[in-house]
Order: C-alpha cells, then structure tokens, then sequence
C-alpha cells in the first residue's frame, strides 16, 4: 500500500506501491495502521514480509495492521490491495471472517492462493467496492457487505499455498492483537503488557522499535478510526461516541481528537457529510 492510514474511510481499495517494476528493494520497511490485502493478478513480486515470499496471478497477501514488510522487486505487477480498519468491524458479525489474520497474527504463512475460479470473482468484488467508494452518497453499509464477501474468499483460500513454517507469534503481534481485541474500552500500557506476560518498558519499546509507534499510540489510533467511522456513518452525540471508543472524558476525546485532526469532532463530521453531500447532489445534476 502507498499510503499509512485509510483517511475518513475504514475500507479502501487501494494501488499498492509494488504495481508495475521495482529493480532494487525497499530501502525500509512499510508499517500500516490498518490491515493491508493484496490480490495479486499478474506479473511477479517478491515480498519480505516474516520470511521471502514470492507472488504471481492468485496470490493473495494479507498483512495485520503493525507487521513490517517490504517489497524486493517486482516485474510487471499487477496488484489490487484492500486496507480496512479491524477495530471497526463487529466481532460478532466478521469474527469468523476474521480467522485467518488471526492466524497470520499467530505465526502462520501471511500467503494464500487463490483458487482460478474464485479470481475473478474477488477481482470484481473489489472493483465493484471501489466503484461504492467513488460513487455519490456512498453507503458504508455497501462497502461492509462487499468486504465481508472478499473475507469469506480469503476464508476458504487460507491454507491454500504452503511457504514459510508456521513461526511463533513475536512478542509485538501479540501487543498488537490485544490492542486491537480490547482498545475501544479501558485498555493502559500496563495491561497490554500483563496481557503478553513482559514488563511496560519491555512491551512499549519492542512496538515502537518494530512498528516506529509507541503502545499507546496503536491505542489512539484504533480508537479514533472507529470514532471516525461512527462520526460518519450514525448520528450519535460526540458525547457518546467518547464513550463507545473508550473516553469517560467527553472534553478530553474532543481534546484528542482536534489535536490528531485539526478539528472537532463536530466539524470532522460536518465536513465529511457536506463532501458526501455534495457529491451526491452533483450525481443527481448529471443524471437529471
């Protein structure tokens, strides 16, 4: 992917940076705050990603939200990625779904194929949600359907190609899986550490070392992507939005929330749905 967050979005179709050639590596490792799902559909190109990896038409590469990875070349790629925000999606609804990133996320192959038949099928699947997100009053509960379908795809692929040994999850993918499990309540540095069974300093410096964000900023960060998603796609009071995502504080997540983005909560979401809007009354113009 060639961007380090999804933007307002929680789902993006994405023109991941490995596209076309690339003769010589990347000099440093890409780290996203999102999870990162690349469909490979020609071309070929070799990945450094907990191990060395090799894609060609088929391939499916997911990559958790945090793990660092790289490309080493690439000749004549043609890859489409899918960024979404895992803390956004109810664990009740993709739980499943989620299964195999869970694995990944545990030291199992971040590497699938796809079989022939379903390629065009999830290529088309994600060109239809990128066609949702560009389209005027885009519904997030489109982009949801269409990305629960491109899951239950990666569901049945995983397994499907055998590479690297299966490794032990690091102590940062377990930091990690925890953040993401438990940070839209009340979730410190100390309790993610209890939780992978290492001191704070221990925890808060392997993720800043591997990821280049502190234990407490991967905590922020899920928990204003799913402040973000819920600012665009429902009506609840800022009020209680702080809440859902882990603010007893309503005036210190209004604080957070201006200093990460610029603005208010309020007028985040005013100038999110004035966009929206305006686009979709500029739809309806040409159509009319």
């Amino acid at each position: 992917m060639n961007r380090d967050d999804l933007g307002p979005a929680t789902i993006r179709v994405m023109r991941p940076a490995c596209s076309g050639d690339l003769r010589r590596p990347m000099r440093t490792p890409a780290v996203h705050t999102y999870v990162a799902l690349a469909l490979h559909v020609g071309g070929r190109v070799r990945v450094e990603h907990r191990g060395e990896f090799e894609l060609r038409a088929g391939h499916l590469h997911l990559i958790p939200a945090g793990d660092p990875h790289r490309v080493l070349s690439a000749s004549r790629a043609e890859v489409v990625g899918l960024g979404f925000c895992r803390t956004c999606l109810d664990p009740a609804r993709y739980g499943d779904l989620l299964a195999p990133l869970d694995r990944v996320r545990g030291g199992a192959s971040p590497v699938f194929e796809l079989p022939a038949a379903r390629q065009a099928y999830v290529l088309d699947l994600l060109r239809e949600l990128e066609r949702e997100q560009q389209a005027p009053g885009a519904l997030p509960v489109v982009a949801e359907s269409l990305l629960a379908l491109v899951l239950a795809e990666v569901a049945r692929a995983s397994g499907g190609l055998r590479g690297a040994a299966p490794q032990p999850p690091s102590l940062v993918a377990e930091a990690l899986a925890v953040i993401e499990a438990r940070c839209l309540g009340p979730l410190s540095l100390k309790e993610v550490a209890a939780a992978v069974r290492r001191s704070p300093a221990h925890v808060t410096t392997a993720v800043k070392q591997a990821t280049g964000r502190t234990v407490g900023a991967w905590i922020v960060e899920g928990r204003l992507a799913e402040a973000r998603r819920r600012l665009v796609a429902t009506d609840e009071y800022v009020d209680a939005i702080a809440e859902r995502v882990g603010y007893a504080d309503p005036s210190h997540f209004v604080r957070l929330f201006r200093r990460h983005h610029g603005v208010t909560p309020a007028a985040w979401r005013a100038r999110h749905r004035h966009t929206a809007a305006g686009a979709h009354d500029a739809g309806s113009h040409r159509r009319s």
